[in-house]
């Protein structure tokens, strides 16, 4: 595995390198973190955490203060941890395209030997540094931002927390399978631009659709690669450190359960939380909250259950056949987890018989399929493969 070691820079040795500071199920005794004599072991890591602090295309700024997120996720409890690593805070370079280049081939690095790389800090445009990782590895992924906004931008806008969204869309070659919007809030939004999204495909759940069948999030995690969540989406009394920040979106438990949904998502091979602005955080509640969201996708990651396919073996099958004789679905049940999933056939050059790609989907999907209508989520992904 190549050596990443030369682009971070070490926590302190004081703070970090003593592990009898905690008890032996707090975090901080368990989790291997880089100071000035000691780089994590690579080899058998399973999610890497690290943080980022380039603001250049935001309103936020970084902090000089050591990160005030990772002493309070330290001192969290925990038993039986996946191998988690602490790479430290990512060095800038001298200029913002050499600093973006260097996230995209860390997170490559990382994503090629299938370790998780959890970001902390930056932009919300440094996702797109991620989705470059992710196109230099060929991947195609379906990427989710959780945001109250789409960032999508004018065409002529610079690379910037509020027009990623628009350079990912328009990469070439491009590698984004699908894009979902979670907790959009509509007074921020143009109708023009939520006609684009329905025209491209994408899905865009507003807030108040969260709120109302949360469980609905569940499935969307299941088919999430990259998970983007910009914590402006967090109501400002619970994540006040965001110049971003506004009076409603999701509470602190919100967004907890979604990074749980997360961390059980067998498919999710990356996180940022971003727009973190510590100078803001003057009595450290954002990170108290970014920290149990951390914890929470951690506690999730520890049960997953290997369902990125369904094991057709371990599922009950249930076919709803539609009125005209012709069209069907097929759901999954899995006796394991009782998670379900939608087979939507496609063919496959070189194959003769139809091939089968798995979307995860709710109880609601079979409920509205029972009542003789297509459920979206089937719909938009078929598309897909016409």
């Amino acid at each position: 595995m190549k050596s990443i070691k030369s682009y971070f820079n070490p926590l302190s040795k004081d703070l970090y390198a003593d592990k009898n500071r905690w008890e032996t199920t707090q975090i901080g005794r368990q989790i291997e973190t880089y100071t000035n004599h000691f780089f994590p072991d690579l080899e058998s890591a399973e999610i890497a955490i690290f943080n980022i602090l380039e603001y250049e295309g935001s309103k936020n700024s970084a902090s000089e203060v050591d990160c005030k997120i990772r002493p309070l996720f330290y001192s969290f409890h925990d038993e039986r941890l996946p191998k988690i690593v602490d790479l430290g805070t990512l060095q800038l370079m001298d200029t913002r395209k050499e600093t973006f280049q260097i996230i995209q081939m860390v997170c490559k690095e990382l994503l090629g030997n299938n370790i998780i790389p959890f970001v902390i800090g930056g932009g919300h445009d440094v996702s797109y540094a991620l989705y470059k990782a992710y196109a230099s590895l060929d991947r195609y992924i379906a990427l989710t931002a959780v945001d109250s906004k789409f960032d999508i931008g004018l065409e002529n806008d610079a690379l910037a927390s509020y027009s990623h969204l628009g350079k990912i869309i328009s990469h070439k070659p491009s590698h984004l399978f699908h894009y979902t919007n979670l907790g959009y809030q509509s007074y921020f939004i143009s109708s023009l631009a939520i006609d684009m999204m329905e025209a491209t495909g994408f899905d865009t759940i507003r807030l108040g659709e969260i709120k109302a069948n949360f469980n609905e999030v569940e499935p969307v995690m299941r088919n999430t690669d990259f998970l983007s969540f910009d914590i402006s989406a967090i109501q400002h009394a619970y994540a006040g450190a965001n110049v971003y920040s506004s009076p409603n979106g999701l509470s602190g438990e919100e967004a907890c359960a979604i990074m749980r949904y997360a961390g059980l998502s067998d498919k999710i091979t990356a996180v940022g939380l971003f727009e973190y602005n510590q100078d803001l955080d003057v009595n450290n509640q954002t990170a108290y909250l970014l920290s149990e969201m951390l914890w929470y996708f951690v506690s999730g990651y520890k049960i997953r259950k290997n369902e990125l396919n369904p094991n057709i073996k371990e599922c009950s099958k249930y076919t709803v056949a539609f009125e005209d004789g012709k069209n069907e679905i097929i759901f999954y049940k899995s006796l394991n987890s009782g998670r379900g999933g939608m087979g939507i056939p496609f063919s496959k050059e070189g194959e003769k018989k139809l091939q089968n790609y798995y979307v995860a989907c709710s109880y609601r999907d079979y409920e509205i399929a029972n009542q003789g209508e297509i459920p979206e989520r089937w719909l938009k992904t078929a598309n897909k493969f016409n």
